[in-house]
């Protein structure tokens, strides 16, 4: 039997190949070409595409299970779930958080780039290291595991909001906001800060999907 790790290890390889972009939508996934691709046998194969197809990463098409092509439905179904889990994440922060989270959250908040000049890549580092300083601090093994989890299907969209005019000095002070709110314990607010901010980052990634689809011609299903 093949070890856990090396399980997991095809799991991994296999999921950043494919949020990475090297498998593209729609890209059949066949047991016996992935293990001759991995050097590994199909049981870890067979594991790591059920593991994928439960994470909505890949789907079962005609052609057997192929990798799910982004769209904003899933845009939509993505951030009306990652809404409420920000939401419960900053609340339970601002109730639960330590002296120690409170000094992550605030260099975490020092160290971030300002908007002119700031690379896409600068920005999300800034960012994601922000979130998961909120996500740390709320406490909550279980929130934190399910915003992982929907961290990956939003890595599947390459470009970032951040870079959308005007939002990420607008990002800066929400995250300023909220770090002030969970400083004083306030986890009404927190809530309501993390609401609004990721309802924004929502209808700024659907502005930026339909400006992409224009451009490509296409037309916003």
């Amino acid at each position: 039997m093949m070890p856990a790790v090396m399980r997991t290890s095809v799991y991994e390889r296999l999921k950043q190949d494919i949020v990475g972009g090297t498998m593209a939508p729609g890209h059949a996934l066949v047991e016996a070409q992935l293990a001759e691709a991995y050097g590994v046998s199909r049981t870890p194969v067979r594991e790591a595409l059920h593991r994928l197809q439960q994470d909505g990463i890949i789907e079962r098409g005609e052609r057997g299970l192929e990798v799910v092509a982004p769209s904003a439905e899933q845009i939509l179904e993505i951030y009306e779930v990652r809404v409420v889990l920000e939401a419960a994440a900053c609340e339970a922060a601002a109730r639960r958080r330590t002296e120690v989270d409170l000094a992550r959250l605030h260099g975490v908040l020092e160290a971030s780039p300002k908007a002119k000049g700031a690379t896409a890549e600068a920005l999300t580092l800034a960012n994601n290291q922000f979130h998961e300083a909120v996500w740390q601090a709320s406490h909550n093994g279980t929130l934190i595991d399910l915003l992982e989890r929907l961290h990956v299907h939003l890595r599947r969209y390459p470009s970032t909001t951040l870079t959308y005019p005007g939002r990420w000095s607008e990002a800066l002070g929400e995250h300023a906001e909220l770090v002030a709110a969970i400083d004083a314990r306030d986890a009404r607010k927190a809530a309501r800060i993390g609401r609004e901010h990721m309802t924004k980052a929502r209808d700024v990634r659907l502005r930026m999907w339909r400006d992409q689809q224009g451009a490509d011609g296409a037309g916003l299903t």
